[in-house]
């Protein structure tokens, strides 16, 4: 029974350590070193950035919503017109 404990804690370390070592190895400290050819751009404002992924997702999703309605008002496939079917009478 203690050899299997010990196998599973050394087994629990191990990956512990492995995940600790992988995190501090892409740590954002070293993006602070520029590379070759790294020229960044000037900031975004507040309004550019949720323009861009708030406001932008937002109507693609609407766009592609509305284009799939009229694609199946135009359907032949009569399943696609109605969603409602009333049940049968007994």
């Amino acid at each position: 029974m203690s050899n299997k404990v010990n196998k599973n804690a050394m087994r629990a370390g191990a990956i512990s350590a492995g995940t600790v070592l992988m995190l501090l190895m892409s740590s954002p400290a070293f993006a602070l070193t520029r590379d070759d050819g790294d020229d960044p751009g000037p900031g975004m404002s507040v309004i550019n950035t949720l323009g861009l992924y708030v406001a932008a997702p937002i109507v693609a999703f609407l766009v592609i919503a509305g284009l799939c309605m009229v694609a199946a008002k135009h359907s032949d496939n009569p399943h696609t017109h109605d969603t409602h079917h009333p049940r049968p009478s007994r």
